[in-house]
């Protein structure tokens, strides 16, 4: 059970630091982000930065359980 703490702080830590370097460095956009203008309303979705975030996730997470 002490390891899953040690996962969850693990976790935890890197989305603090995932998010402040995104707050430092402003939003990135890749090509495959879709962005749409209507008035003052602005809808934006992030297909490939989810699935860029979606492969780091997976292989950092692979990378923390295979260790055991």
């Amino acid at each position: 059970m002490a390891d899953a703490g040690r996962i969850v702080v693990v976790f935890g830590v890197l989305l603090v630091v995932i998010g402040g370097a995104l707050m430092l460095f402003g939003r990135f956009h890749l090509p495959g982000d879709l962005t749409f203008h209507s008035g003052s309303t602005t809808v934006y979705i992030p297909f490939a930065t989810s699935i860029v975030l979606s492969i780091v996730a997976t292989i950092l997470l692979n990378l923390v359980f295979r260790q055991r």
